[in-house]
């Protein structure tokens, strides 16, 4: 068992000497996620990289339980997609200016709705893509949202890498059609 594991599980048990020396183990990594997933968002985005690691450890380190080291990255994807979901959500609704446009005072559009519409258009995607299949949307999630490579993907999911190529290419083009609304008859 690996250091990691060792915190991780002291750090379930409510040890709060672990939580600290965990963190500085992982935060290099959850920083790589975080920057993965911030460059896909839109310029103005209330979120930077170091907010949405703190607030993806901080949802971490509550009550649940992780099998390990891919275990705890697949879940700091997961918090980290849905952090990004949630604030999407927000910028989207109505009280919060809904459908307007934010125009900074030098008359610059930016360009931050259609973003928001394509990740909770992913997102309700992916959801439905889980529920008829579960474990190639955890591929997808691991290796798109997770930033690992399809080889570390395929041993966190105790798959052969020749079956994760399999099923990337189906759940690209599962979600490439469910997206575009393309389909074949």
């Amino acid at each position: 068992m690996s250091d990691l594991t060792r915190l991780i599980e002291s750090v379930q048990r409510g040890n709060r000497q672990a939580a600290a020396e965990l963190l500085p183990l992982v935060y290099d990594e959850l920083r790589k996620l975080a920057a993965a997933k911030m460059a896909n968002e839109a310029p103005g985005h209330t979120l930077n990289a170091t907010a949405l690691v703190h607030e993806a450890y901080l949802r971490l380190v509550g009550d649940q339980n992780f099998e390990g080291r891919g275990h705890f990255f697949a879940a700091a994807s997961e918090a980290m997609r849905r952090i990004l979901v949630d604030s999407a959500r927000r910028r989207r609704r109505i009280k919060r200016g809904g459908g307007l446009n934010r125009v900074e005072l030098e008359s610059q559009i930016l360009a931050g709705s259609e973003g928001d519409e394509r990740l909770i258009a992913l997102d309700e995607a992916l959801d439905r893509f889980a529920a008829v299949e579960p474990q190639k949307a955890e591929l997808l999630k691991l290796h798109k949202f997770g930033g690992l490579s399809l080889d570390e993907t395929a041993k966190a999911l105790e798959i052969a890498p020749s079956t994760a190529d399999r099923w990337w290419a189906y759940a690209r083009a599962w979600l490439r059609v469910e997206i575009s609304g393309e389909k074949s008859e």
